[in-house]
């Protein structure tokens, strides 16, 4: 057999052995490691860092699932299989998970380096720095001048009920795992809180499990009026939807942060390292900082969502809910019904 004919039939061999690959899902998908990550946090919103890892990490196939904060949280014990990253932005419900577990330590530079304020034990990382805003749709400055602080809200529901009546919405602390977190926070910075959920209930607020759905209800007209919705959502809205206005209230605005964890069983803990990683690493946060409203946490990124330029513009009035044992306090199942009960009474004070 000449040189030739032995080229020949070699390439003929390797352009067979490549065919059979790709019918059977080709080297580069089998060899590629599967991540899953269970999130609280809309896809449309954090897509840009999605797309950022996917292009630094070619090799992890990469599954993001989007679902609520409590499914969130109940998908973090029943595992069979377990997640690899578990992100959320109920942090009482994050912090009580690792404190029971369910979190691996993240030993790498990035995690060392994170803030002290930003991380518990190295197990858990909030990587973002959402403000907590009020949104309003434009009718209602027709009517009445829009709230920029909490006192102003409490005026508008008690002097502008009929208006108001059905046309205010927040979170259901019942529902939701981050309204039920914003709500105990209130109550710690608002000497009038309780009287604020009264004038709430007798507007007859309607209350919702997402902020998505608040933001829906101001671009369809149902509501005027939304408080306590998460600005990073309502930032990425309001720049589709010039109807509905975003307002960081001017008193003092609660910040939230996603946090992170990678799950003690995780299937595939070096693409969940390498995630969490990214995450915390620079590009990642330059991602943050430049192309969603999430706000980056590092004090090295310049852009116009950083936690810097965040506290820059509304000064000493941001508070920060801490990432700290003292949010376990939050899910204690006595402390939790004792608030909701009493949430529930004010809702329907009629005074």
């Amino acid at each position: 057999m000449t040189a030739i004919h032995r080229g020949r039939r070699l390439a003929g061999w390797l352009a067979l052995g490549l065919a059979m690959a790709m019918a059977l899902g080709g080297p580069a998908r089998a060899q590629s490691t599967p991540l899953v990550v269970e999130a609280a946090l809309d896809r449309e919103v954090v897509a840009p860092l999605l797309a950022a890892f996917r292009a630094a990490h070619p090799e992890i196939r990469l599954d993001f699932r989007d679902r609520s904060t409590l499914e969130v949280d109940a998908r973090v014990a029943a595992g069979e299989p377990a997640p690899d990253v578990v992100i959320s932005s109920a942090m009482p419900w994050q912090m009580a998970r690792v404190n029971e577990g369910y979190a691996r330590r993240l030993d790498s530079p990035a995690a060392r380096r994170w803030p002290a304020w930003a991380k518990w034990r190295d197990e858990v990382f909030g990587f973002t720095f959402e403000p907590i805003v009020m949104a309003y749709r434009l009718d209602l400055s027709r009517h009445m001048v829009p709230p920029q602080t909490h006192a102003d809200l409490h005026r508008l529901l008690t002097t502008e009920p009929a208006r108001l009546a059905g046309r205010v919405t927040t979170y259901s602390p019942l529902e939701s795992g981050v309204g039920y977190t914003l709500f105990q926070q209130d109550a710690r910075y608002t000497p009038r809180f309780w009287d604020l959920v009264a004038g709430m209930g007798r507007v007859d607020a309607r209350l919702e499990a997402s902020t998505r759905a608040m933001l829906e209800g101001l671009s369809e007209g149902r509501y005027w009026l939304g408080y306590n919705l998460l600005g990073s959502y309502a930032m990425v809205w309001a720049q589709d939807h010039p109807e509905v206005i975003v307002q960081v209230p001017q008193d003092y605005s609660l910040v939230m942060m996603r946090m992170a964890f990678i799950h003690r069983d995780a299937p595939h803990p070096q693409a969940a390292e390498a995630f969490v990683d990214f995450l915390l690493g620079r590009e990642g946060q330059r991602v943050l900082a430049g192309q969603t409203p999430l706000f980056s946490v590092r004090p090295d990124i310049v852009g116009p969502y950083t936690a810097q330029r965040l506290r820059d513009q509304v000064g000493e009035r941001l508070y920060p809910i801490p990432l700290n044992a003292s949010l376990l306090a939050f899910v204690d199942p006595q402390r939790r019904d004792a608030f909701l009960a009493r949430w529930r009474r004010e809702f329907r004070r009629d005074d």
